[in-house]
């Protein structure tokens, strides 16, 4: 068997996991696992009540070299399984990237390497994530009402943070470690909606315009909606909440940054 060390992973990404046994495609991990030897993945299973846990555990036994799981003790909520995850990395291994991925896989593995790309064709970006733009020559399908909802949650979080964010929400995003270090470095105060919060701390370190020339939101080519939410009604009845709770504790933080 071909030993971990031997690969010189540069990228490292976090899936996190919650009750995912049915929707799981780990065959599609696998694939890109015999293609790709610069990415490792490290799963968080978030305290999970089906089987996902067991299968995680299996998945990576048998693929070891490529992939590692967290178990959390009790479902805490995509933010801290995130932030769980992303420090984990930062403690195994200097990696150049670290990110998050949907489990659903709603955006491709492949679009990975396209991301990175990004990165290295422009040193002065920390962040590179997606964005589910309907337009010619894209395939994203999402439920009409995710559809609106979501335009309606960005407008606002654009507002919030005044700076011309597209999708603040979209499940794929990397950074590159120096950045990484610092934004996840601290609990969120969102267990869904951290990623405006990644947003606010990347504005309060560096500025408004310096993080406007910094982020780059990728168009995506494919995003398919894979149904069964992990928002569920409640958490879209509290959005209003959670959005006042972030901007009422990050507003002075970054309200004089330029």
């Amino acid at each position: 068997m071909i030993k971990k060390q031997q690969f010189n992973f540069s990228t490292g990404i976090v899936v996190p996991c919650y009750n995912e046994a049915e929707r799981l495609q780990l065959t599609e991990f696998s694939e890109f696992f015999k293609v790709n030897e610069n990415t490792y993945f490290c799963f968080v299973n978030d305290g999970s009540i089906d089987e996902t846990k067991n299968i995680l555990a299996d998945f990576v036994d048998n693929n070891e070299e490529y992939c590692q799981v967290v178990h959390l003790p009790y479902n805490q909520g995509k933010a801290e399984a995130v932030r769980q995850g992303i420090t984990t990395l930062l403690k195994k291994q200097k990696f150049k990237f670290v990110g998050f991925w949907d489990a659903d896989l709603a955006t491709p593995l492949s679009t990975l390497h396209e991301f990175i790309e990004i990165f290295q064709s422009n040193s002065e970006l920390v962040v590179v994530c997606g964005s589910r733009i309907l337009r010619l020559g894209a395939s994203i399908r999402r439920s009409t009402f995710r559809h609106y909802f979501g335009r309606v949650f960005a407008t606002i979080a654009s507002n919030i943070l005044k700076i011309p964010v597209y999708d603040t929400q979209c499940g794929a995003k990397i950074f590159r470690i120096e950045h990484a270090e610092l934004i996840f470095s601290k609990i969120f105060l969102s267990a869904w909606f951290f990623d405006i919060e990644l947003f606010a701390r990347t504005i309060e370190l560096m500025g408004r315009q310096k993080t406007i020339s910094s982020i780059y939101e990728v168009p995506l080519r494919q995003w398919h909606d894979k149904g069964d939410s992990k928002v569920s009604w409640g958490s879209m009845i509290r959005t209003p909440v959670e959005l006042l709770k972030i901007y009422f504790y990050y507003r002075n933080r970054i309200a004089e940054s330029k």
